[in-house]
């Protein structure tokens, strides 16, 4: 369960890609999840998290449901987590034209930089967060961290690469954490990032 009781909730992206996994890993934690698709659901949460799933399908489904300008003012200053996916749409530069960079989080990526849906995989990951406990992670078409900025700090790394990173108010990984039965991610999420003191507002 999260540290303190709270009233917030958080909202999951929900236009394509595995949202129900993570809306389920919520619940287990004991926060309030939301599906979202409109502006208007997006602002009635208190976080977002953006799923796994398809980069270029994601970007023309945020397009098709006007949804650009709206996240690209959330993320600046709201508590957000993406995974795979999610994390390509949140980084500062990617290597593709078809598909957003909101900017959220000061990192350089490549798109199936851990190898395409054959190169799937999984490996037991230490996390920065739990003193070195290690966290079965799987990668699939997973993006590779390239770059990241001062204002990034590295929360995991798999054969020396980051896998794991955030700023003040995002969190991404290359992985897919609601695929597996730790929640030990998303309790992260909630504790340090939704719940930090400077998110209390």
């Amino acid at each position: 369960m999260v540290e303190e009781s709270s009233n917030k909730t958080v909202g999951v992206l929900a236009l394509q890609g595995d949202f129900e996994k993570h809306l389920s890993a919520l619940y287990e934690v004991g926060v309030n999840g939301k599906l979202v698709r409109t502006e208007t659901e997006l602002l009635s949460v208190d976080g977002l998290i953006i799923p796994g799933g398809e980069s270029t399908a994601m970007t023309k489904l945020i397009m098709t449901f006007a949804l650009e300008e709206p996240l690209t003012e959330f993320v600046k200053t709201k508590p957000v987590m993406g995974t795979c996916a999610g994390m390509i749409l949140l980084s500062n530069q990617t290597d593709s034209d078809s598909v957003i960079g909101f900017g959220a989080i000061n990192i350089e990526l490549e798109r199936n930089g851990f190898g395409r849906q054959l190169d799937s995989f999984s490996a037991d990951i230490p996390l920065e967060f739990t003193n070195g406990n290690p966290f079965h992670a799987l990668f699939i078409r997973a993006p590779k961290i390239l770059n990241t900025g001062e204002d990034v700090i590295s929360l995991a790394t798999h054969d020396g690469e980051t896998v794991m990173a955030r700023n003040s108010n995002v969190l991404v990984t290359s992985f897919h954490p609601e695929l597996t039965d730790n929640l030990a991610i998303h309790k992260y999420f909630i504790n340090q990032i939704l719940l930090s003191k400077e998110n209390l507002n």
